[in-house]
């Protein structure tokens, strides 16, 4: 075995000639000293105790503090508002439309949201109405969003709460959209980014012409405050379609202050006598008096009980034997003395004797019987809603056995004077002024019952009430005569105007315990000889006696439409 020299084993500069010395070959390394370990492993303890020390303060002195900047340091959810849809009238005119809230915006707390005034992240449009009179009740007033002192939403739509807002609220209101936004802990707002886009609401046209709903309104109710009725309401409707042009109810009351939540007014409204809020077009209940006598007058003829030519002798009343006390006989009077009268005669002046006789029979005469006069009203509507898109709509009564043993028990059975006065409009009757205007216009187009619209344009929906044209002809001639006639006792001699053929029919119905008030109806159709428009007006409750009714309140209104709006004569 070879024994290995030292020069083998070390290498130095002799024995490796070709050293690389900036790679420290051919150099003993010596091992590190133990002071520089010591001070890098006391510098790291140093940075670690400092790193800890901070940890504690910001975890645990200052956790909360820096805890509550952190939840303030966040993305908030920031609704947009959608507008709500306008509504206008048929030549276009605003009604309804929507106003951006502004610093000197001024909207009840009672409507309007608390965080509205707290800083809340978003507004909604205000509403805003059309100042002239009339509108309140068809238009109605709607709800905004609230939202708690947090400027959170809990109610976030602006809804219909009333009119048309509420009966169209679906196609009005629209969908909200939404934003995110970003908020730094000083509470400045940085970034946004829409998650969802607001959609406006749908607008609509009504049937309703502003200015002839306003006018209807303003003569309407300038005449029953001059007599002292309380109250009203007025429909016209378009015979053909069933469009409304009008429907005016009064008193009214603010749909603007109820939409800003005016607490003195809503409170006003609430309590008084008066009911402003009830819209009696719609709503109102009233005994029809003589205005249902053009119904009863086409039931006899169509079930051939009389013909229009046959004359009955008005006397100033009729007299029924008493079987139990022959010198109490029941005295059924007419409203005046007529003489000979034909059915156009007796609708022209309202003859009562001949309507009791054709509704219940006297003498040789035979009527048409309680049965047969209810089922003729309810063909021309009359004991039904008549389906108008607004709420609220009442059916009405017409009398009946079994309506009266369900009022006056079984112990007060129907007798033959409850069919006389249910024949003239009496006793426990009672209509709206919009089953009015819908049996005029079914008589006016020859027989067509409409359903009432509100939309300008609609298409007509109807149904056949089951008589001949033939007879609602003579109807339509004796409407015509009670304007135009010759007799004294002519009863729509008013409406005899130029620029204008008028057909109307008017009636008073007693109501109270002793009969001491009135309510006055006007209900027709123009132009008479090829009828395109008809309407109904009550006026309600006036004393007794009052003679200056609805008819003329209704001429000034009559007499501006000919100068003002050629376009609805003929």
């Amino acid at each position: 075995m070879r024994e290995i020299a030292p020069e083998e084993i070390f290498l130095d500069s002799s024995n490796l000639p070709r050293r690389d010395e900036p790679q420290f070959e051919g150099r003993v390394v010596r091992p590190i000293g133990s002071q520089p370990i010591l001070g890098v492993g006391l510098a790291f303890i140093a940075i670690a105790l400092i790193f800890s020390a901070r940890a504690f303060e910001l975890a645990i002195v200052h956790g909360e503090t820096y805890a509550e900047v952190s939840r303030e340091n966040r993305l908030d959810h920031s609704l947009v508002f959608a507008p709500r849809g306008l509504i206008y009238d048929r030549t276009e005119k605003e009604l309804a439309w929507n106003e951006r809230q502004s610093a000197t915006s001024t909207v009840s707390a009672t409507s309007s949201p608390e965080a509205h005034t707290a800083g809340a992240s978003a507004s909604y449009p205000l509403r805003r109405y059309i100042e002239d009179p009339g509108f309140s009740h068809v238009l109605g007033f709607v709800r905004y969003p609230r939202a708690d002192m947090n400027g959170i939403w809990w109610r976030e739509e602006t809804s219909g709460i009333s009119g048309v807002e509420l009966a169209f609220d679906d196609l009005l209101a629209g969908q909200n959209g939404a934003v995110m936004v970003e908020t730094n802990a000083l509470g400045e707002k940085r970034e946004q980014s829409i998650v969802e886009s607001a959609v406006g609401g749908g607008d609509i046209a009504l049937s309703i012409d502003a200015d002839v709903q306003t006018k209807l309104h303003s003569y309407l109710l300038q005449h029953a405050e001059a007599r002292g009725f309380v109250g009203g309401a007025g429909v016209i409707m378009d015979v053909h379609s069933g469009e409304l042009l009008a429907l005016v109810s009064f008193p009214e009351y603010s749909n603007q202050k109820f939409t800003d939540g005016d607490a003195s007014a809503v409170e006003a409204a609430s309590e008084s006598p008066r009911t402003p809020l009830l819209n009696r077009a719609v709503s109102g209940l009233y005994a029809p008096g003589s205005i249902v006598k053009p119904i009863f007058a086409a039931a006899a003829l169509a079930e051939g009980i009389i013909s229009p030519e046959k004359e009955i002798r008005s006397t100033g009343a009729i007299t029924v034997p008493n079987p139990y006390d022959p010198t109490k006989p029941s005295v059924f009077r007419d409203w005046a003395v007529h003489g000979l009268v034909n059915m156009r005669d007796a609708l022209a002046v309202s003859s009562d004797e001949y309507f009791y006789t054709i509704g219940g029979g006297y003498g040789t005469q035979p009527g048409l019987g309680i049965r047969r006069l209810d089922e003729y009203a309810r063909r021309f509507g009359l004991g039904s809603t008549a389906g108008i898109a607004l709420l609220g709509e009442e059916a009405g009564v017409i009398p009946t056995p079994e309506w009266k043993a369900e009022v006056f028990g079984l112990d007060d059975p129907w007798r033959i004077g409850n069919t006389y006065h249910t024949a003239i409009g009496q006793y426990g009757f009672q209509i709206t002024p919009l089953q009015a205007v819908r049996f005029v216009a079914a008589v006016a187009n020859g027989g067509t019952l409409l359903r009432p619209q509100l939309f300008a344009g609609a298409a007509p929906d109807g149904s056949p009430v089951g008589v001949s044209d033939e007879y609602l002809r003579v109807v339509r001639e004796g409407m015509r005569l009670a304007v135009t006639s010759p007799r004294e006792t002519a009863t729509v001699k008013i409406l005899q105007m130029p620029g204008l053929a008028i057909a109307a029919k008017t009636g008073t119905a007693q109501i109270g315990a002793k009969n001491e008030w009135i309510h006055s109806w006007s209900v027709g159709f123009w132009p008479a000889d090829a009828p395109r428009y008809a309407y109904a007006v009550v006026l309600e409750q006036a004393p007794a006696g009052t003679r200056s009714g609805a008819a003329p309140a209704l001429r000034p209104f009559f007499e501006w439409l000919v100068l003002n709006k050629p376009e609805y004569l003929d």
